[in-house]
């Protein structure tokens, strides 16, 4: 590691957590990273757990229902 990564790092570290997250996002993506790091919403998150449980009932969509998002959006 360079010392002025190393540098910047220790200075990261006196961050609040939620910058230091965006910060390591930044370096993941500079570096290469496989696979693209997203950070989520509060709502995002129940959204994605709401959705989960309901798939998880077996509560899913009819075809009508699909139909008719599709028609509305004209797909």
């Amino acid at each position: 590691m360079t010392k002025l990564l190393d540098q910047a790092l220790e200075v990261a570290r006196g961050l609040p957590a939620e910058a230091q997250d965006d910060i390591a996002r930044v370096v993941l993506q500079l570096a290469g990273h496989e696979g693209a790091i997203v950070a989520l919403s509060g709502d995002e998150r129940a959204a994605i757990a709401r959705s989960k449980a309901a798939a998880a009932r077996g509560d899913y969509a009819t075809e009508e229902q699909v139909r008719a998002v599709w028609a509305k959006h004209g797909l």
